[in-house]
């Protein structure tokens, strides 16, 4: 890896971190219905697992009802057993052509749950995002040791580093508040 995009290779894997928990969150059930908590759950499809938003329209007509209608009926069986199988802790109906999903409102164990399992997964994109830094410096150091860069390139460097990370991570303490603001509001 050339020294000048170093930085740049960073920064890609910190977004890719940032995004990565921002899927996570949305997955994460506020007492609102949000199509992002059903769309990756997989269903057993001819055999193959397939994605519920791969085989079916997911929609949210009403603040606290999700409504999935397979393209194939003869899937709405498949997609009830993997959404009974699933954590989300929802029953769903069926009419045999459509799946609905009347959202409970959070009892407040549940949100405080839910907010600890929020913190825990903030806490580990903080340690891919140091993860990415270690990596980093020592491409840095390396680069150092080979030539590439001059001692005090090397402090400017893992400086910029350091820099980029705590960015991300206040980034990603953002985005717990809003999600834990978002989680404990009845």
């Amino acid at each position: 890896m050339e020294i000048d995009l170093l930085l740049d290779s960073l920064e890609e894997n910190m977004m890719k971190t940032e995004e990565a928990l921002k899927t996570s969150f949305n997955a994460l059930r506020t007492g609102k219905a949000s199509p992002a908590l059903v769309e990756n759950i997989t269903v057993d499809y001819y055999g193959a697992p397939t994605r519920i938003r791969d085989m079916a329209n997911i929609t949210t007509p009403e603040a606290r009802l999700l409504v999935i209608q397979p393209w194939d009926a003869s899937a709405v069986s498949k997609i009830e057993k993997a959404l009974i199988a699933s954590d989300l802790g929802i029953t769903p109906v069926s009419d045999g052509k459509t799946l609905k999903l009347p959202i409970p409102a959070l009892s407040q164990d549940r949100r405080q749950a839910l907010s600890k399992q929020a913190k825990a997964e903030t806490e580990d994109a903080k340690v891919a995002l140091r993860n990415i830094r270690r990596d980093g410096n020592e491409t840095a150091k390396k680069a150092e040791k080979n030539g590439e860069l001059t001692e005090d390139e090397l402090k400017k460097m893992l400086d910029d580093i350091q820099k980029l990370t705590d960015r991300y991570i206040g980034i990603l303490e953002k985005m717990l508040a809003e999600k834990d603001k978002d989680l404990m509001t009845v």
